[in-house]
């Protein structure tokens, strides 16, 4: 079900193969975490829609950024936001990456490892540093808990390094797993931030801020067998405001708190309109026949996620059909890993589907153009398109996305040498 009017229109209008972005959609669901967390400053997790009208958007409701490479940070310094409110959150980045975002103005950096705080304060001496603490990830469809992070007690010594170093031991933070589906994923996380809290007071460590990272749910997605993904989010929100609660009381202070939404604020603000290319059937060795349907869109070109989840298809040419027949979906190109669902699922669609047919693809506004490829196979990505509403009325804008390339400066001074 589509429930912007704003998104139907725009969709049945548009371009075939593109990806459409409903600003006003974003605005609201910016505003609506806001009231569930009153008094949290807003980072948007830039990888998961980096588009430069979303971005815009966004920073002038008043967000700041949550950036992993430079290229991430001059796109969002593009914005016009304050260069206070962008952190560099990747804890894996190299001398050189140090060294150019300290001279982009950068002041707060992500760690999670003794060997990085020294490249912190050789490169970005006097900035401020937060600890990213691990967790297991249950819960969410991509727990995240492998690659990033540390444990309690390397973080105290990570910030009692950070100190040592002339470094501010500013904060530490969290990542419960991208569409975390379960409070208690939150409850595990902020308790043992608390826990850290006061384990870094005892030692004379009073932090600044607490980062409570990403994980926030998108509410279109289906599972893998076509179920509705249902998040608690009255629980999610709960959860956190208790947690943050236990946070204070452990540190002593009115502590300052960050959130890092990514897919909350735009999945289901984005839809990509495709068109089918061929509804054909294929014998099995049983010697039963198989319905493929092949459309304009696949793994490719922005609907990598299907590893976990199912995006929703409307057929907008069909929406009075009777006979629905479950089909293996796959994409155009010529990789016969281009297929979702994966395991041989199968999704219910038409049966009388045609060459040239619409398909929208719903909640598809994460991840997508972060995992489009450029020009694979051949194929163009995805054009983008933005709505604007204002007055009951809507306008579109349309462009290809471009790669936002570092200044010559800056690519200099990656080759070369560096600035100490």
């Amino acid at each position: 079900m589509i429930e912007s009017r704003r998104m139907r229109a725009a969709l049945a209008a548009a371009a075939t193969n593109c990806v459409i972005f409903d600003l006003e959609g974003i605005h609201m669901q910016y505003d609506s975490l806001l009231r569930e967390l009153p008094g949290v400053e807003i980072r948007f997790a830039l990888k998961s829609c980096p588009v430069d009208e979303v971005l815009a958007a966004l920073a002038g409701k008043g967000a700041g950024f949550d950036a992993a490479s430079l290229n991430e940070i001059q796109q969002a310094l593009r914005t016009g936001v304050p260069v206070e409110r962008v952190h560099f959150g990747n804890t894996i980045k190299s001398d050189q990456q140090i060294a150019a975002a300290f001279r982009l103005g950068i002041q707060d950096f992500a760690t999670d490892s003794l060997e990085d705080v020294e490249a912190i304060a050789e490169y970005a001496a006097g900035a401020s540093v937060f600890c990213r603490l691990s967790t297991d990830g249950d819960g969410a469809l991509w727990g995240l808990s492998r690659k990033f992070g540390c444990s309690g007690t390397d973080a105290l010594a990570i910030l009692q390094r950070a100190e040592s170093r002339g470094l501010n031991a500013a904060g530490i933070s969290v990542h419960v797993g991208s569409q975390q589906m379960k409070a208690k994923g939150w409850q595990r996380a902020l308790s043992g931030m608390a826990e850290t809290v006061r384990s870094l007071r005892a030692k004379g460590i009073i932090l600044d801020y607490i980062n409570l990272g990403g994980g926030l749910p998108a509410l279109g997605y289906t599972d893998r067998s076509g179920r509705s993904l249902v998040p608690p989010l009255n629980d999610i929100f709960a959860a956190i405001r208790a947690g943050m609660q236990e946070i204070k009381r452990a540190s002593g202070k009115d502590l300052h708190f960050i959130i890092e939404p990514g897919r909350y604020l735009v999945a289901d603000q984005g839809a990509i309109k495709a068109q089918v290319i061929r509804m054909t059937t294929r014998q099995l060795p049983n010697g039963e026949r198989q319905y493929w349907l092949y459309i304009s869109c696949g793994k490719f070109s922005g609907l990598y996620e299907t590893d976990a989840l199912q995006f929703r298809l409307v057929f907008p040419s069909h929406a009075a059909a009777t006979e629905y027949v479950p089909a293996m979906i796959a994409g155009p190109t010529c990789d016969s890993d281009d297929v979702f669902p994966h395991d041989n699922g199968l999704i219910y669609v038409p049966r009388d589907l045609a060459s040239g047919d619409p398909v929208w693809i719903l909640s598809c506004g994460a991840y997508s153009i972060s995992y489009m490829t450029k020009g694979f196979n051949g194929f163009e990505p995805l054009l983008i398109t933005t709505v604007h509403y204002q007055e009951s009325s809507w306008r579109a804008s349309m462009r290809y996305p471009m790669r936002q390339l570092l200044p010559e400066s800056e690519t200099r001074c990656l080759n070369g040498g560096l600035e100490r």
